[in-house]
């Protein structure tokens, strides 16, 4: 009975998971990206428009001293990591409304790629 259940089940996964099916994302890939779509707010290293990442893997939202942050995402509860970080890339506003980053990343592979790239320059 089992053997007739499992492809259902096997289905049922992948489609909830569907957001995530990307999460070992290619970092080399994501560095790419975030040289070609972050760089002109964010560096790993320094605050610019937007705060410095170095460390937002696994980093409480709003969390970055010297970064003047909305009062939205300054008291968040979030901690970045891949679904929290992907919810965010989809849609800042809808993640925590009243924040600032006018920005979104729409493709599932792209999000999933930058993820890794700062899961790795994080050290996580």
């Amino acid at each position: 009975m089992l053997r007739k259940q499992f492809p259902a089940m096997l289905g049922m996964m992948l489609i909830s998971n569907a957001p995530f099916a990307n999460a070992g994302g290619d970092p080399v890939r994501g560095e790419a990206l975030y040289e070609s779509r972050c760089i002109a707010c964010h560096s790993i290293d320094a605050n610019r428009g937007g705060p410095a990442h170095k460390g937002v893997y696994g980093r409480k939202a709003g969390s970055v001293s010297d970064y003047s942050y909305s009062d939205a995402l300054r008291m968040s509860k979030i901690v970045w990591d891949e679904q929290t970080l992907d919810r965010w890339l989809t849609n800042p506003e809808q993640s925590i409304p009243g924040q600032r980053m006018g920005y979104s990343v729409p493709e599932v592979a792209d999000r999933a790629d930058l993820i890794a790239y700062l899961r790795l320059r994080s050290g996580k």
